[in-house]
C-alpha cells in the first residue's frame, strides 16, 4: 500500500497566478507511512475546503487516509518562474509554509520559491 503514496504527485498547482492553496498529509490506512502533499487552484473560489473536498476522492480510492494540515497563498509567476507561498486557512489554519515550499521544489526544480508570514 506504501507504493500508493509514490502514485500521489507531491505538488499540483496552477500554472499561473495568485491562489488559495492546501497543505495535505495523506498516509496508508492503519499503518504509519505518510507524505505531505501540496494542491492549490484558482477554482477553489473563496474557500479551501473547495479544494479538500476536490482532492480527497481520488486520494481516497488509493487507499489513502487524507487530513489538511492547513493552508495559504500561492502567487505563481511562469513567465519568470518564481512561487511566493504566503497567507493562512481561515477554516484550517496556516500551514507550514517551508514544508510546503519543499514539495513545491520537488516539482519545480528550476523555480525561485519563497515564503512569508504575512497574510496578503
Amino acid at each position: 500500500m506504501a507504493d500508493a503514496l509514490g502514485k500521489v504527485p507531491d505538488a499540483e498547482v496552477d500554472p499561473e497566478g495568485t491562489f488559495k492553496y492546501i497543505l495535505v498529509r495523506i498516509k496508508v490506512k492503519d499503518g504509519t507511512d505518510y507524505k505531505d502533499i501540496v494542491r492549490g487552484t484558482k477554482s477553489a473560489g473563496q474557500y479551501h475546503n473547495h479544494i479538500f473536498e476536490k482532492v480527497t476522492p481520488p486520494i481516497t480510492a488509493l487507499g489513502l487516509e487524507c487530513n489538511c494540515l492547513g493552508g495559504g497563498k500561492i502567487e505563481h509567476n511562469s513567465k519568470d518562474k518564481k512561487l511566493h507561498v504566503f497567507g493562512e486557512s481561515t477554516g484550517y489554519g496556516k500551514a507550514d509554509h517551508s514544508v510546503s515550499v519543499e514539495k513545491l521544489k520537488s516539482v519545480f526544480k528550476d523555480y525561485e520559491i519563497t515564503w512569508s508570514d504575512d497574510k496578503e
